[in-house]
């Protein structure tokens, strides 16, 4: 009875110890063969865009500032905001008083200037003729020479005095035709066919054209051409060109993209904070007037697409593997699981270093190293990157498959693990 007591002891002292190492002891025999835990996205195929993305402004394809030529009191304004207006129509006039003044003072600075050049005609035409008598009357030597010599001077005179009254006249035909023209500049008429956009002023408030004509309205001449003057860095402006295609979101209606054309990439930089950046000119259709002038665009320029390429992942080409990735790449089998122990595939071998770790392979000029989860090893491709649109990248060459699992990131199992002793 004791012997059979002793026995059930011994076989269930085994099963406890066998359970211990089982929870304890296997938890740190992984630990020990340095497991990780491997962040991995997959290799997919399809379309890949490459885009450029800038802020710019929306503005009208012409717009006029209209301003006043002459200063005075605005004594009508004929329209306002919104105002559809025709080339030619009256925008608004200025108080005339003062220019109507001035312009009956011209004429009759004209009819006088005329007066006198007719009476210095006249008096040119008889002392030229007292002249010529004089000059008979010395040819039979009746006169003195004296008396001839200030007829002559007396005709001269009188023909220089003619020349300066007709000089007068026409100076006060030019007075008289600048005040007819300052006149007409108190009626402010439309440019062009538009829409007036801004009006900056009010009826009796008094504009001064002293050094430069003050702005009263902006036209814009259609509404349903439009444009959008972006600012894109330097480093993209490489990328444009015109005719490339460009959409563009605005706040006022989200959710909504509009289609335009780029039409000009204009070579003067903006700096500002020391950030160089070019005007890209885009050119859009408005049919239904649904875009304002000053509204701010965000734009996208498709600079490339690819259709039924491999994306890889950019954090996997951004993804350098720590010595414990390249211990599990070199380990034992792993030649036999996926040739990672002998190199990346298109790149140069690993070397040892001096302490006999491993070190990481170097891809061949224009390519680029990314790892890859076979046989839940992992194993070191060299790609040739092409196109991207800053998420992924098109595989241009290389060794990676569709449904590849390429490493992101990589951390240390078992700290959330359990710890403990083994009994045996």
């Amino acid at each position: 009875m004791n012997r059979r007591r002793f026995v059930r002891w011994v076989l269930m002292a085994g099963v406890a110890a066998g359970a211990a190492y089982w929870f304890f002891g296997r938890d740190d025999d992984e630990r020990g063969k340095g497991a990780a835990r491997y962040t991995t996205l997959p290799i997919e195929q399809g379309r890949i865009t490459a885009k450029v993305t800038a802020t710019g402004t929306l503005s009208a394809l012409v717009t006029v500032q209209v301003g006043s030529q002459v200063s005075g009191r605005l004594q009508e304004i004929l329209v306002d905001y919104n105002s559809e207006v025709k080339k030619g129509q009256v925008l608004a006039r200025i108080d005339p008083l003062m220019f109507t003044a001035s312009l009956e003072q011209a004429r009759a600075n004209a009819i006088a200037a005329r007066g006198n050049l007719k009476k210095a005609q006249v008096q040119a035409v008889e002392a030229q003729k007292q002249f010529e008598r004089i000059e008979s009357l010395a040819a039979r030597q009746f006169v003195a020479q004296a008396e001839l010599d200030t007829a002559r001077a007396n005709a001269e005179v009188a023909r220089a005095t003619a020349d300066a009254a007709e000089g007068q006249v026409a100076q006060t035909k030019a007075a008289l035709r600048a005040a007819e023209i300052n006149l007409s500049y108190t009626t402010i008429a439309s440019p062009i066919d538009g829409i007036v956009v801004s009006r900056s002023v009010d009826v009796g408030q008094t504009v001064a054209a002293s050094f430069q004509a003050p702005t009263l309205f902006v036209l814009a001449e259609d509404l349903r051409k439009m444009q959008v003057n972006t600012s894109v860095a330097e480093a993209d402006v490489g990328r444009l060109v015109p005719g490339m295609a460009a959409t563009f979101t605005v706040d006022a209606w989200p959710g909504e993209k509009f289609q335009g054309t780029v039409r000009q990439i204009r070579n003067a930089p903006q700096t500002v904070q020391n950030v160089v950046t070019y005007d890209a000119v885009i050119d859009v259709a408005n049919p239904e007037v649904k875009l304002r002038p000053g509204m701010t665009a965000n734009v996208s320029f498709v600079t490339g697409e690819r259709d039924g390429v491999l994306k890889i992942p950019n954090a996997a080409l951004r993804f350098k593997a720590p010595e414990s990735v390249l211990q599990a790449a070199a380990a034992p089998g792993a030649t036999e699981r996926g040739g990672a122990a002998g190199g990346a595939a298109g790149g140069r071998p690993r070397e040892a270093s001096a302490g006999g770790s491993p070190k990481a392979p170097v891809p061949e000029e224009g390519q680029r190293i990314v790892w890859v989860l076979r046989d839940d090893r992992p194993v070191a491709l060299s790609v040739k990157p092409g196109l991207t649109d800053g998420v992924v990248t098109e595989q241009v060459t290389g060794g990676l498959q569709a449904g590849d699992m390429v490493i992101t990131d990589v951390s240390q199992a078992g700290g959330g693990g359990r710890r403990g002793m083994r009994l045996f």
